[in-house]
């Protein structure tokens, strides 16, 4: 039985592969929400998926049911869609999908299947990690390769990470054993957040799709979007002192101060926001 579903074989030229996947990859929903963002503007068309029977424990990613017309049920399935775009003059197929329970290695190899299927030219990730970062300033996002020709770009870094990793570094890993070109783009998402989407982290990471990849995107959308949130969440950070005084401290490590004391855990920071937003809800 073929893992791979697909309603018509594009025609491409060496296309670029972008993958983003929910799960431990997306901090913030950051890379999924920038995927989504790509696949929209470019008005990507669907043209494949993988059977997601082999490679998720369904206890743990449930199928969802949705009336439909009001009338009937649908029962929907974790999705892992293809789609192709042509933004410009190069040809782009997006992945998104999310990060499976099982199987990760025979997942990877069909993933990597249809990129070879399409000659593609180069495999890039799109991910988001929660980290000790301020919301207020710049989202960094860090790019690497194990390629020679791209480690030799300026920005570009050597995968020097160590300790457990997600379905897109078992992808990278892949790529290189059979000899495509891959770049790991990863944006760093403030870890003192409540567990929702991070537009700022996604505006990043499009500008970095943009920039290192060479692709092009319009990212006025998303800016205007990211600058609502950091408003929304300057005003909610403004009416807690210890959250204020943590944030500053942040700002101050990222500015290279030294020395700044104690400092709260980020747990405690995080449960204190959702306190906060909590109250806040009930309020209005």
């Amino acid at each position: 039985m073929s893992r791979v579903e697909w309603i018509f074989r594009p025609e491409v030229s060496r296309p670029v592969v972008v993958c983003a996947f929910a799960g431990w990859n997306d901090g913030g929903e950051a890379a999924t929400t920038a995927a989504r963002h790509l696949k929209d503007q470019w008005v990507a068309r669907r043209f494949a998926g993988l059977d997601p029977e082999e490679f998720y424990d369904f206890q743990v990613n449930r199928p969802t049911v949705r009336m439909q017309a009001g009338l009937t049920r649908r029962l929907s399935w974790p999705r892992n869609d293809f789609f192709l775009a042509r933004p410009g003059e190069r040809d782009v197929v997006l992945l998104i999908g999310v990060e499976p329970n099982v199987q990760w290695r025979t997942y990877s190899q069909a993933v990597l299947q249809i990129a070879h299927d399409l000659d593609a030219a180069l495999l890039v990730t799109l991910g988001a990690f929660l980290a000790d970062v301020p919301h207020t300033g710049p989202s960094p996002v860090a790019t690497s390769s194990t390629d020679a020709e791209w480690l030799a770009r300026p920005g570009v870094e050597p995968a020097r990470y160590e300790g457990p990793t997600g379905i897109v570094g078992v992808l990278h890993d892949v790529a290189s054993r059979v000899g495509l070109t891959s770049v790991s783009l990863w944006g760093a998402a403030p870890h003192y957040l409540p567990s929702t989407a991070n537009p700022k982290v996604a505006l990043a990471l499009l500008e970095a799709v943009r920039d290192v990849i060479g692709l092009e995107v319009d990212t006025r959308d998303m800016g205007r979007v990211a600058a609502g949130w950091q408003r929304r969440v300057d005003e909610e950070v403004a009416e807690d002192v210890e959250l204020t005084d943590y944030v500053r401290r942040l700002e101050e490590a990222s500015a290279g101060v030294e020395d700044l004391g104690p400092v709260p855990s980020g747990e405690d920071l995080a449960a204190e926001l959702e306190r906060f937003l909590r109250d806040q809800r009930a309020d209005e």
